[in-house]
């Protein structure tokens, strides 16, 4: 059966980004510098600078330059070092991975776990294939299981020919984790390698890992994710070629020799995850804060289990304290029949769900949480810097917008509900760092202000400060600058504005998430499909086109009002800054506005 990322089967992921003392200590210097300018920048903006005509508009955009000033604040701090995790070679046998071993030692025990519910079967068998072909030094016990919860005939006779392990259940509560529960229940191995439909491990992968377990309070370990599928695009004088002709080659080939090779067309909804794995989960290591990202990751069982039992108990004497309180307000009574307790824990015990895996949108980063905040049990994770797996990518943005959802929602789901930055035995670093995962998904408020703040005086002159003067460009300057060069210096080796376009243009969707939390409205479990989705995606980017569209029309007008008409509202100082303002906007939220118009090769192209 032919695929479409069959022609890039050949593809090797990067190696990680190899670590540099110099260029660490050159990046936290630099970084030292960039929030000290800042925070002179914003003190300056709260007591000197607001426009007081226009309050109604300066201070809005103060408190958002002051909420991107504390996500950068946090984001320092999630990148300030690399402190990778010790290797050690892969252990033989159960004693090497255990503080306490009871009865007789033995050869390790590894489950891999491929939950999957409407995924092509072929598609999974491929990810079988190459689970089959992992390698290991030493004897293992190594069993792989497909989880269905779409319960197939077709996923079960590939599972048989295969000769894996078929599991599948009469319902879908809780659906993934549930599914994993349910496995769980099942299956014995000491470890649980988890992988999506279309995770395809690499030979390596539990050679490369197993070694952290000989720590024995390492709970889990996170490879990084890679997409081995996106497209490689195109030139810019071929690109160009194909909408203005020759003269577009020439172009293209003329903006090339001033400026270096362009592609376009490549990963055209910025999937590639380095910057997240290689540079945020990498240096989260440090505090022991990285968290499970599901696919590719390898759990310690009892970690899983022992965590879940201690948050399972908790949760019932927490509803018993509250019933037995209500109960004696009812009666009057200063205390209660020790057998009415009783049975009121065993009512509660009864209803109450146990789940290893937490029943939530985003289970793998909730389950992260409860084994970080297990208290007196010191729970350690472990990011693995090399890439060990690949999958797919959403290949439309249809797919692109389910899955970015489905994280935003997610992670202000457990915001609202069990707020890390409070949830006791978390460490300081750990509370940060949550924290700022957290307020980046909360960035589309203040990224939509961003976006509508230049607008406003292109259209009226208003401005949100006193004057474009001097002062203004001698106290945002030095921390731009600055700024610039220490997020340069601080992911050495791989280009930002990709990331930092893509994050400003996601505002439409945090800012649907945001709200879809405030309302408690249930965050859905959409399945991220692997199969590119036919249609026409502009809806999907209509709030993102037109802040393009009144941008440039906001800049032709106040073009014409400030050197044709004479306009003095206008200033020099405010057409620059807002015009450089604007078009950043606009190349910023035209990556995703294109990608709605992106369409894959298809295999006889190929």
């Amino acid at each position: 059966m032919a695929f479409y990322f069959d022609r890039f089967e050949h593809r090797k992921p990067e190696p990680p980004l190899a670590y540099s003392a110099t260029v660490e200590a050159i990046w936290q210097y630099l970084a030292v510098v960039a929030l000290s300018l800042g925070a002179w920048y914003l003190w300056w903006r709260w007591t000197e600078s607001l426009n007081m005509e226009a309050l109604w508009y300066a201070i809005p955009l103060a408190f958002a330059e002051t909420a991107a000033y504390i996500g950068l604040v946090l984001f320092v701090f999630n990148l300030w070092k690399v402190d990778d995790y010790p290797q050690r070679p892969a252990p033989a046998t159960l004693a090497e991975v255990t503080a306490t071993l009871y009865g007789e030692d033995r050869l390790l025990a590894v489950d891999v776990f491929f939950p999957s519910y409407d995924e092509d079967p072929e598609l999974v068998r491929l990810s079988l294939i190459d689970a089959k072909k992992m390698t290991y030094p030493h004897a293992l016990d190594l069993e792989i299981y497909v989880l269905d919860d779409g319960r197939r005939p077709a996923m079960q006779q590939v599972a048989e020919e295969e000769g894996v392990a078929y599991i599948t259940r009469d319902n879908n509560i809780g659906f993934k984790a549930g599914n994993l529960r349910n496995a769980m229940e099942q299956s014995c191995g000491d470890f649980i390698v988890i992988c999506d439909a279309d995770t395809r491990p690499f030979p390596t992968l539990l050679e490369h890992t197993m070694g952290y377990f000989r720590d024995p309070d390492v709970a889990w370990v996170q490879t990084p994710q890679w997409f081995f599928d996106l497209p490689e695009g195109r030139r810019l004088p071929q690109a160009l070629e194909c909408w203005l002709s020759t003269p577009g080659r020439w172009l293209g080939k003329g903006i090339e020799r001033l400026i270096g090779p362009v592609m376009l067309g490549d990963d055209p909804f910025v999937n590639e995850p380095k910057m997240f794995y290689d540079i945020i989960q990498r240096r989260r290591n440090w505090v022991n804060a990285s968290f499970c990202c599901g696919a590719g990751s390898i759990h310690r069982r009892d970690a899983v289990m022992e965590a879940a039992l201690k948050s399972y108990s908790d949760n019932i004497e927490c509803q018993v304290n509250t019933k037995a309180a209500a109960l004696k307000k009812m009666t009057g009574e200063q205390a209660l029949d020790d057998q009415l307790v009783s049975m009121v824990r065993h009512n509660i015990a009864h209803e109450e769900e146990f789940t290893p895996y937490r029943f939530h949108v985003s289970e793998d980063i909730y389950t992260s949480l409860v084994l970080h905040a297990d208290q007196g049990r010191n729970w350690k994770s472990v990011l693995h810097p090399e890439v060990e797996s690949k999958m797919l990518s959403p290949q439309d943005l249809l797919s692109w917008s389910v899955q970015r959802f489905k994280y935003a929602g997610g992670t202000l789901d457990i915001a609202k509900n069990d707020n890390p930055v409070f949830r006791k035995g978390l460490s300081f670093g750990q509370r940060l760092m949550y924290a700022t995962t957290v307020w980046s998904y909360l960035g589309g408020i203040w990224n939509a202000l961003f976006l509508i703040a230049p607008l406003v005086y292109l259209f009226s002159a208003v401005a949100p400060v006193s004057a474009y003067t001097t002062d203004f460009f001698i106290h945002i300057l030095p921390f731009l600058i600055a700024m610039e060069l220490a997020f340069m210096m601080g992911t050495w080796g791989i280009a930002g504005y990709r990331s930092k376009a893509s994050y400003l243009s996601f505002f439409p969707t945090n800012l649907k998430a945001i709200w879809t939390v405030l309302k408690g409205e249930q965050i859905k479990f959409p399945v991220t499909p692997k199969d590119r989705q036919e249609g026409n995606f502009l809806h999907l980017v209509w709030p993102q086109a037109a802040i393009i569209g009144l941008t440039v029309l906001g800049l032709l007008y106040a073009a014409v009002q400030f050197l044709l008409l004479g306009n003095t509202n206008y200033s020099a100082g405010g057409i620059l800054v807002n015009v450089f303002w604007g078009l950043n906007n606009i190349f910023a939220l035209s990556g995703i506005v294109m990608a709605a118009f992106w369409q894959p090769e298809t295999l006889e192209a190929a």
